[in-house]
């Protein structure tokens, strides 16, 4: 995760892992690395008091998606998908990956 997210030495790469439904069914579970220096603090304390998916939170950053690998199930479709989350300004500031 730190050789795609490109953190200084120093800089810690905060997990955070959450279930995505509907109507009390889980559809997708989404883990996140991310690089909370480049967040606001209000991103931050969503981010750990709150179940808001992450690119809600951080949909301010105007973030694009590179795909980093999709993994597909026997005949049932994507498996899981792996994405770097880049800011407007090209900084990249998450590793996603959703199953």
């Amino acid at each position: 995760m730190r050789a795609a997210l490109k953190p200084a030495n120093d800089e810690p790469v905060q997990y955070r892992r959450v279930a995505l439904g509907c109507g009390g069914e889980v559809l997708s579970k989404a883990e996140n690395w991310y690089l909370p220096a480049r967040l606001t603090p209000a991103m931050n304390r969503e981010l750990v008091t709150q179940q808001t998916p992450f690119g809600r939170v951080v949909e301010g950053l105007g973030f694009r998606r590179r795909t980093l690998s999709v993994q597909y199930g026997d005949g049932s479709g994507v498996l899981r998908h792996r994405a770097l989350l880049i800011a407007r300004d090209g900084s990249p500031f998450s590793v996603v990956s959703e199953a």
